[in-house]
């Protein structure tokens, strides 16, 4: 673990992704303004990351629109296939993947740094995950509409009948990869329109105590992710399906993979064995979320792993 009481005191050193992962093989890191792909996208925001990626809002100079960065740890790169896994979603549809509720990946690419190669996802922009929209809500003792929940379990449905007919199994539905479309923020012209609805960032220098230079791979600066001030269309817009990151092929299942602990599927605890049907109790503890869950306990679920012999 990264040493934090050596740099200037900031709340960011402890909300943010650990700084103990920016190193060989690790984040890449990112300072507003960079550019990525010849200066084709330039860095506006962050707005997430996990345990294997960071992601950011960036300026599409050349398409004229906002999108959404998705950069790869470099120990991930080099084993993924998340990209695989949209190629052979997109290669069994004749239609966008939009029309089945799953995230759109516009563009890909690798980049450099200092702490390796990254692949970087390139997807359309979307509204805040569910699990944020639910967290809110429950802050204000409030809950979903009816009409929104319902629409929303279709919608995840026909998304997994996609999946499965693709003949690949998500492995990872959860309400914290399910976001909503963002219709208004496409329509957004400039960056102050644009920061009203996400918010402006909150970004502090990264300095040690001491005055000595950082070490390599750390990024200059910190920066909170974006908290959606004004975000207050989930009754008008669609959902998308997120993170390919654990889809595997049917009859090809992994010998193992991550859950969180109380969203195990059943054969996963009794039994050595699982396979794509794992999606479908993972779809069903996500429409009943949708509608009664505190989203503050799913952030603190830490993910086991169930081992396939």
């Amino acid at each position: 673990m990264e040493d934090v009481s050596v740099y200037h005191p900031s709340n960011l050193l402890y909300t943010q992704e650990s700084l103990s992962k920016y190193r060989q093989g690790g984040y890449h890191p990112v300072t507003l303004g960079d550019g990525f792909h010849d200066g084709r996208y330039t860095v506006l925001h962050k707005l997430g990351w996990g345990g294997y990626s960071t992601v950011w809002l960036v300026r599409d100079k050349r398409d004229k629109q906002w999108v959404a960065i998705k950069i790869m740890t470099a120990e991930s790169t080099e084993k993924s296939r998340e990209l695989c896994n949209f190629h052979a979603l997109s290669s069994s549809s004749q239609k966008d993947l939009a029309a089945h509720y799953i995230v759109q990946l516009l563009d890909e690419f690798t980049h450099d740094g200092p702490n390796g190669t990254h692949q970087c996802l390139v997807f359309e922009l979307l509204g805040p995950s569910v699990v944020f929209i639910i967290e809110d809500y429950h802050a204000t003792g409030e809950k979903l509409e009816p009409e929104v929940i319902l629409r929303m379990t279709q919608q995840l449905l026909q998304a997994t009948t996609f999946i499965h007919g693709a003949g690949l199994a998500h492995g990872d539905i959860s309400s914290r990869n399910i976001a909503f479309t963002s219709s208004s923020l496409s329509r957004c012209a400039s960056e102050e329109s644009l920061l009203e609805i996400i918010g402006s960032p909150e970004i502090e220098p990264l300095a040690r105590i001491d005055g000595k230079p950082l070490r390599q791979g750390l990024p200059s600066q910190l920066v909170k992710a974006a908290e959606w001030n004004e975000w207050i269309d989930e009754e008008e817009e669609n959902i998308r399906l997120l993170d390919f990151g654990q889809t595997f092929t049917q009859g090809a299942e992994p010998n193992r993979i991550s859950q969180p602990r109380d969203l195990k599927a059943p054969e996963t605890i009794f039994t050595d064995r699982f396979d794509y049907r794992l999606d479908l109790w993972h779809v069903g503890f996500a429409g009943h979320l949708f509608g009664s869950w505190t989203g503050a306990r799913a952030r603190q679920q830490r993910p086991t792993f169930a081992i396939k012999t």
